[in-house]
Order: structure tokens, then C-alpha cells, then sequence
């Protein structure tokens, strides 16, 4: 088993950032947050199978694949584990996307401006809660990142993660839509699981 106490790379860090594929409420255009559970609907399988031959075809390839625990990222993550070939998965309950509480299921149009507001959402999480869930969860996985790793999650945390690359804003991410990012972490001790 690999060594995750090791020190974070020297200077920035890489590491592959994957949306997972479409669930239903995505497709239907819904809020679908940290709090839900769906599997990936089968133009997610179909989206996720193209994540997978893109990563495939990469140089270097892959030695890790790490996820949150919600069943669409883990469909995703072994959808392209399965496409390159034995390769290490990890779950990372920390990268779960944002809980949305009451706004779950609701239209995206419908609580766009409440969200870019900052409004927390009944039931929610805050935005600063989520963020900062989000850089602890990368300070776990600082020592990883030494490693040729993909991170598959949510268009939240995509989000969080690029404003803490300190990217521009941009459209979110699509499904299964593939992102290099460049990080400045600092580690903390590894809570990585091995999958159920």
C-alpha cells in the first residue's frame, strides 16, 4: 500500500479534476446536492466512457483515482479505472459536492441568484462551510499529489477547487468534462478510506 504520509510535492501540485457523469436531476436540469444520492443516468455511463478513453489516452498515465463516497463519482471513478487498467482507487467522504438542503431538486434558474448572492440554502451548507471542507480535504490529499492522481467529484467542488488555483471564473463544469489543475497545498494528516 502507498505511503500518504509522505511530504506534498515540492512547488505546486498537479492533479486531474473529472465532473462526474449526468445523473437524472442533472439532466432535468435540477439541483443536485451533497445530500442526494443518485446513480448516473445512462448518458452518464455513456459520458463517463469518454471521460475514460480521454484519460486513457494520456501521458503519463494514471497511478491513482481518488472520489468522494456519493455513488455518482464512484460510477465515474470505475468506469475509467476500468478503461486504464488496474490502477488505485481511493474514496475522500471530503470532496462530497455542497449539501443543497431545500433547494435539492429545485431548477437551476430557479436559485441561480440566491447562489451567486451567497445565500446559504435551507438545510444547507454554507458557502464558506463547503469551502473550507473543500481545502481540508485537498490538505489530506497534499501528500498523494506526488503522484499521477485524478480527483472525479462534483461541479461544486470543481468549482471551489479552481478558485483555489486561483483560476478565473468560468461556465461550470460540464459532466464528465476534464480539468488540470496547478495547487498550492500544505498537508495534513491523511483520513484517505479504501472503498466499501
Amino acid at each position: 500500500m502507498p505511503n500518504f504520509d509522505t511530504p506534498p510535492p515540492a512547488g505546486p501540485a498537479r492533479l486531474l479534476f473529472a465532473r462526474h457523469g449526468a445523473t437524472a436531476p442533472n439532466l432535468a436540469g435540477l439541483r443536485c446536492g451533497g445530500d442526494l444520492d443518485p446513480p448516473l443516468a445512462e448518458e452518464g455511463r455513456l459520458q463517463a466512457m469518454r471521460l475514460a478513453r480521454v484519460v486513457a489516452a494520456r501521458e503519463p498515465t494514471l497511478d491513482l483515482i481518488v472520489c468522494s463516497d456519493l455513488l455518482r463519482t464512484r460510477e465515474t471513478a470505475a468506469i475509467v479505472r476500468a478503461a486504464i487498467g488496474p490502477v488505485e482507487m481511493r474514496l475522500m467522504p471530503g470532496f462530497r459536492e455542497r449539501r443543497l438542503g431545500r433547494w435539492n431538486l429545485q431548477p437551476i434558474a430557479d436559485t441561480e441568484a440566491a447562489l451567486a448572492a451567497g445565500e446559504t440554502p435551507p438545510g444547507g451548507e454554507s458557502r464558506q462551510a463547503f469551502a473550507l471542507r473543500i481545502a481540508a480535504a485537498l490538505q489530506q490529499l497534499a501528500p498523494a499529489l506526488q503522484r499521477r492522481v485524478l480527483l472525479v467529484a462534483s461541479k461544486g467542488v470543481g468549482r471551489v477547487l479552481r478558485e483555489h488555483a486561483g483560476l478565473p471564473l468560468a461556465a461550470p463544469l460540464r459532466n464528465a468534462e476534464l480539468l488540470e489543475l496547478s495547487l498550492q497545498v500544505s498537508p495534513q494528516p491523511d483520513r484517505i478510506v479504501s472503498p466499501a
